[in-house]
């Protein structure tokens, strides 16, 4: 993506100014014309920089709109440099812009070669923050920070993620899809963690195992004597999320009542509890996740056009294991250490055999099969390493990929472990029917992973 850079001035010749100042630089210029356009502006999209007058229409000389927009503006990014500018430039402005935060301070009429010395210098700035927190981000979500199960190294999960780094920053509803197990709640817990909500709560519901009778109380709460049960009041889901992220997984079981309540809420923020007549208004993000074709149960007439709109602005897919088998092993060696260190178990890793069982076997229950897999594996081997048979997986839904479908590593992986097979962990006469040297095989099984079993000479 090409930096991104907004500036607002209630002036539309400075706005074609700082435009055509900028025209041969390789950058997205998005302009606004007032303080609350450029607080939308930033807490909807992603910019690398700032640039805001310090005057509008409402005060011309003090500065004070200005000022005010640079402190929303921080609080809503404290990491988003932003430049300031004025055309009643004082040292007392100037130095209380910086105080407040400002990274640098422009006097008009600019001198163009100063703009763009400034400009570059806090786009730049700005995007090695925003990659430093995205970095950050992976690496707890590595160290276990956050749920395991995201780990993708394959082209087909770095397109999930890229997409869901994308829209995290934003405020629209997102639809997580795809079969069961495959992660959903794991993408709608990391798309919160990396929105600017992620200091408010995440709250998360199971919808489909809501009972009819009990779904307006859980999600808008009720007031004492509500009803026969209901000895002391209760606070809803969407009351518990509001400033942060509300989660409904399974959306596809909602009875038709339950969607047009849910409807009204998303429409208009606004909703009263059970045997209240108060009125309630919240700011929710909303994540909702299915394993059905919602489209499908729309033409059914089984789920409301409507609400499908409110719900998926932005859709994004989870693919399934067998879409992304280049992830299976990082998937089941995070699951191997996190295990091994929950139940005091010392496995060191996989054998080549089980290595290859991981690969050809095709995960009907995708990630959550896999770490069950491992967990139980972790409890069951008695060895050093985990081999094919304390997997214990179904020889039936074990599907060899074709050659064609195969990464070129996999097909490498692949021979590598067949000469191996044939030659009984004989590596030296693997290696002579490959036609490498010795060294050369190690050096390829190193790279693959693949730990020498059997004999290793002649």
């Amino acid at each position: 993506m090409r930096p991104r850079l907004l500036v607002a001035d209630d002036q539309q010749d400075v706005l074609s100014a700082v435009r055509l100042a900028l025209s041969r630089e390789d950058l997205d210029v998005v302009t606004v014309t007032s303080p609350d356009g450029a607080l939308a502006a930033v807490t909807g999209e992603p910019f690398d920089a700032v640039l805001i007058d310090l005057n509008y229409t409402r005060d011309t000389t003090s500065g004070t709109e200005g000022l005010e927009l640079l402190g929303r503006l921080r609080q809503a990014d404290p990491h988003l440099p932003v430049v300031v500018m004025t055309a009643w430039a004082t040292v007392g402005i100037a130095v209380e812009a910086m105080r407040a935060g400002a990274r640098d301070f422009l006097e008009k009429p600019w001198d163009n070669t100063r703009l763009l010395s400034i400009i570059r210098n806090q786009l730049a700035l700005g995007r090695a923050l925003r990659r430093s927190r995205q970095l950050e981000a992976e690496n707890a979500l590595l160290r276990g920070a956050a749920d395991p199960t995201m780990i993708g190294e394959s082209p087909a999960m770095q397109a999930v993620l890229s997409m869901a780094r994308r829209v995290a920053t934003a405020d629209a509803s997102v639809l997580i899809t795809g079969e069961n197990g495959t992660g959903k709640s794991s993408l709608a817990r990391l798309i919160h963690e990396w929105s600017r909500r992620r200091e408010r709560s995440l709250i998360e519901v199971n919808v489909g195992a809501l009972p009819e009778g009990v779904f307006e109380s859980e999600m808008f709460g009720h007031v004492r004597g509500a009803f026969t049960d209901a000895r002391t009041e209760r606070v809803g889901r969407f009351e518990l999320a509001d400033g942060g992220t509300l989660f409904l997984d399974e959306i596809g079981n909602l009875l038709p009542a339950q969607q047009a309540k849910l409807l009204r809420v998303l429409e208009s923020g606004e909703f009263e509890g059970v045997g209240s007549s108060r009125t309630r208004k919240v700011d929710v993000r909303m994540i909702c996740a299915t394993n059905a074709d919602l489209d499908a149960f729309v033409r059914d007439g089984r789920f409301r056009p409507d609400l499908l709109f409110r719900i998926n602005t932005v859709e994004i897919r989870m693919p399934p294991l067998r879409e992304h088998v280049d992830d299976v092993v990082p998937l089941a060696r995070a699951a191997l250490a996190s295990f091994s260190e929950k139940h005091g178990r010392t496995p060191r890793g996989f054998t080549p055999e089980a290595i290859h069982s991981l690969h050809a076997y095709s995960w009907p229950g995708n990630v959550r099969e896999l770490r069950n897999v491992v967990e139980r594996a972790v409890l069951l081997a008695p060895g050093e390493y985990i081999d094919t048979p304390d997997l214990r997986l179904n020889a039936s839904d074990a599907r060899p990929p074709r050659l064609e479908q195969m990464s070129l590593e996999d097909a490498e992986r692949a021979l590598v472990h067949a000469a191996l097979r044939r030659f009984e962990g004989n590596v030296a006469a693997a290696a002579e029917a490959l036609g490498i040297s010795r060294s050369g095989m190690y050096r390829r099984m190193e790279k693959l992973g693949i730990r020498a079993e059997g004999r290793t000479e002649e």
